[in-house]
């Protein structure tokens, strides 16, 4: 799933704008409004099928005048929830449709992510107790670096908790992707993983409601540039 520009005619001027950046789109009587996440909208007479057709799979039809980003969903409730806190109506009847189309829009992009990523990239799903304290994780997605650095064949990984294959877990990982997966928090981490003998640098992200996103790098493969001034 890629993320290009698209061109619409906003206040009689053509205008280029980041498909990645938009939020959602909302028609309001005769035309369209497209809210970026960082506040912005811009109005145009595009149809709402013109940019649906526009925008591709990276979006998905909330009801007949309202469009939404994939990656601007946290979770559909009674209402759309967005990333930024704000709520959008849907059509009740559509639930189990747009949930079935937003799992499949994350994992597409998720393998997206894995398919390009030149390092070590897995999308993990954290498993909690009834306290909401994480106590494992599956991976869901990853590439075959990521195979490297775990010393594990793929298939023995995606759809497998980490306690599975590893029962020498260290709970240190633990806290630091549940502060992602729960508060949003981007993390980078440099550790020694006894599971896997070997000293690894890692940064988290928040991908999906209860997931995060992680790069691995072996710390003996860093590379450290050190700029001196000149006399």
């Amino acid at each position: 799933m890629s993320f290009d520009d698209i061109s619409v005619i906003s206040n009689r001027r053509h205008i280029s704008l980041l498909t990645e950046d938009i939020l959602y789109i909302q028609l309001s009587g005769r035309q369209s409004i497209i809210h970026f996440s960082d506040g912005r909208t811009y109005e145009t007479y595009a149809t709402i099928h013109e940019l649906e057709s526009m925008l591709g799979s990276g979006f998905i039809r909330a009801d007949r005048a309202t469009l939404v980003s994939i990656k601007g969903i946290h979770d559909i409730g009674k209402e759309i929830e967005l990333v930024n806190g704000e709520t959008l109506y849907y059509s009740c009847r559509k639930k189990r449709e747009l949930k079935e189309q937003l799992r499949a829009g994350r994992r597409q992009i998720a393998q997206s992510l894995s398919d390009s990523a030149p390092f070590a990239f897995t999308d993990i799903e954290m498993v909690f107790n009834e306290e909401r304290a994480a106590v494992d994780w599956i991976f869901r997605y990853g590439n075959e670096a990521l195979t490297e650095i775990e010393k594990t064949p793929l298939q023995q990984l995606i759809n497998h908790s980490f306690g599975s294959i590893f029962p020498n877990m260290d709970a240190k990982w633990l806290r630091v992707y549940e502060r992602t997966a729960l508060f949003g928090e981007t993390l980078e981490i440099v550790y020694y993983s006894p599971e896997i003998d070997t000293k690894l640098k890692i940064i988290s992200f928040p991908t999906f409601k209860g997931h995060c996103g992680c790069m691995l790098f072996k710390q003996t493969d860093i590379q450290t540039v050190v700029e001196y001034a000149a006399p």
